[in-house]
């Protein structure tokens, strides 16, 4: 997503946050003393490792138990190049440290095209430990001969040290708000919460997987990179599978997708070991801290830095929803007057609209499991700018179409063109980006975004604020700032309609968008989709078990029975055939 598209104020207060963590860094550096400014290096490493481990893991929603290898594998670069006496010097070094544990971390991540949970979790753990092994056995270049590595000029002393690691974890932190915002950030999202949905979006869910890790493991390499500089002489024993693991722990304890909760859990990486320390325990136990804080947040759902964080942040955020109150308010009296629709209108269809080409061709739609046929020899045709009602009995076949159609489901038979082109074999996100979409019966809409960022990673198209203001108070959603999270399914489901509306795709199906609304809200939303094809120039395909919605907005009807199209054509024709009436009030269980 392009910065220009968001508000200056969002652009400007990272930048500025940025700087004032650079103030209080060098404030710190000048003030702590000599021991605590080692501490502090360490504690400044560990947040960056740990803010990765917050994109691949709290926003992506995968399992990864190797960070500290992908640190080791900066720290080894940096090494080699110090040894080499490479051109550049140590920040050169450092970029070009991330960037091979970023290529790492691509590589690592292709088991998570396939893998999820336990799974995912063995195959990460299984290459930190050969890396141990491997770094065991090679050692990092120069700590055989003592050649240590060389920091910055301008940053050779510790302290200055410290606040050269404060400068780069600044610039981290911006860079990772940046990319969180932006549609690398709302993919990753996206995927943790449907990957279905993330596809029908028409992002590529191997995209969003990949970047995620490769993000993550670029940042692990700054931080081994800084941790090479920082010692001088980096050893294996730093980054052992275990300290991973417990790296992977504290991320998931300290809510880690949040940028200043991964500084937290830096803070916590040295503090606990150093508390212990004094108290004269063992720092192994710190292990164990961590592990029952890292149960206590799987198995509660809340983890402690976020609980730090809403206390923090409570008054704040009270202040803004007061103001965004009124903009709501502001919004809804400026909000489009919508016609009402009552369950005795009929939707009617516009002679011109029955001459236009079609959309949408289906021929001999064919599709198998075993011996059954869920849909047999299919045929139908959507006329653009055209409302189509599918209806059926259950187990009729409605579900299994919309799979087939918008390439969830591959290897049928018959054909299926869109303006003409043939979508066989096509992947669920190439048809996206070709213009058709569709909506789902389950809810697919991540929770952890705001409606703004669900919006414009689903439309794939540069959009004014006004654009979105406009399709939101059409559909009846909420305002653009508001979380996703704080809304219920009923409303997701009209924010998912609005989304896929301003992507402007040339057909879209609907599976069920009624579900979960009120009787009110279920009107007026048969209201607006009455209008969308005059005012987005998008043919629809509605599925939904409301026959009086199907009757106020679809002029025209296709029935499935047990697979097969029963009748076809304009509404008051298909609903008086005798088999479309058989089918619902005979022995068929009604929809």
């Amino acid at each position: 997503m392009r910065l220009a598209e968001r508000p200056a104020v969002r652009i400007g207060w990272p930048i500025a946050v940025g700087l004032v963590a650079i103030a209080v860094g060098y404030a710190l550096s000048v003030g702590l003393s000599g021991y605590f400014v080692y501490l502090a290096v360490s504690a400044v490493t560990a947040a960056i490792a740990i803010m990765g481990l917050g994109i691949v893991t709290g926003s992506a929603g995968m399992i990864a138990l190797c960070q500290l290898t992908f640190a080791a594998i900066g720290a080894w670069v940096v090494a080699a190049l110090n040894v080499a006496e490479a051109p550049g010097g140590f920040i050169v070094w450092l970029v070009i440290g991330a960037a091979a544990a970023g290529g790492a971390g691509v590589l690592v991540g292709l088991p998570a095209l396939r893998l999820r949970g336990v799974n995912l979790a063995v195959v990460t753990l299984g290459f930190a430990a050969a890396a141990d092994v491997t770094l065991v056995q090679i050692q990092f270049p120069g700590s055989a001969d003592g050649v240590a590595v060389l920091r910055p000029d301008a940053f050779s002393s510790d302290r200055e040290y410290f606040f050269f690691s404060i400068l780069v974890l600044a610039v981290c932190g911006v860079a990772v708000f940046f990319l969180q915002r932006g549609r690398w950030g709302s993919s990753w999202k996206a995927v943790a919460f449907s990957e279905r949905g993330t596809a029908a979006a028409g992002q590529s869910v191997q995209t969003a997987k990949l970047t995620a890790f490769a993000v993550s493991a670029a940042l692990g390499g700054v931080s081994g990179g800084l941790l090479a500089g920082q010692v001088g002489l980096p050893f294996a024993s730093s980054f052992t599978p275990l300290q991973s693991l417990a790296l992977y722990i504290l991320a998931i304890m300290s809510g880690a997708h949040l940028i200043d909760m991964a500084i937290f859990g830096g803070v916590l990486w040295v503090l606990v070991p150093e508390l212990l320390k004094r108290w004269g325990v063992p720092q192994d136990w710190g292990f164990v801290i961590f592990g029952v804080l890292g149960v206590q947040a799987l198995t509660s759902g809340t983890n402690l830095g976020q609980g730090i964080r809403n206390v923090w942040w409570k008054r704040t955020d009270r202040a803004a929803a007061a103001k965004r109150s009124e903009s709501t308010d502001a919004a809804a009296a400026a909000s489009p007057p919508v016609d009402p629709v009552t369950t005795t209108t009929v939707a009617t269809l516009d002679p011109a609209e029955a001459t236009g080409a079609p959309v949408l061709v289906v021929e001999g739609l064919t599709v198998t499991f075993g011996a059954l046929r869920a849909l047999d020899d299919v045929s139908l045709e959507v006329p653009a700018g055209t409302i189509m009602g599918l209806i059926g009995p259950n187990g009729a076949g409605k579900s299994t179409f919309v799979d087939a159609i918008s390439g969830f489901l591959q290897g049928h038979g018959g054909r299926v063109t869109l303006d003409g082109r043939d979508l066989s074999g096509l992947s669920p996100t190439r048809r996206a980006r070709l213009g058709l979409r569709r909506t789902f019966q389950q809810d697919r809409v991540p929770p952890a975004l705001t409606i703004d960022a669900y919006v414009r990673f689903v439309a794939r198209r540069r959009l004014d604020r006004q654009d979105i203001d406009d399709a939101l108070a059409f559909f009846g959603c909420p305002p653009a700032h508001t979380r996703l999270s704080g809304v219920d399914v009923g409303t997701r489901r009209l924010v998912e309609v609005a989304a896929n509306m301003l992507a402007r795709p040339r057909l879209l199906l609907l599976d069920e968008p009624a579900a979960g609304l009120s009787h009110e809200e279920h009107l007026a939303l048969a209201a607006r989709l009455r209008d969308v094809p005059s005012r987005f120039g998008t043919a629809l395909i509605i599925i939904e078990h409301d026959l009086d919605l199907v009757r106020s907005v679809c002029p025209r009807l296709t029935v499935l029975d047990f697979g097969k199209v029963l009748a076809s054509g304009l509404q008051d024709e298909v609903l008086d055939d005798p088999a479309v009436m058989k089918a619902y009030m005979g022995e068929t269980e009604m929809l």
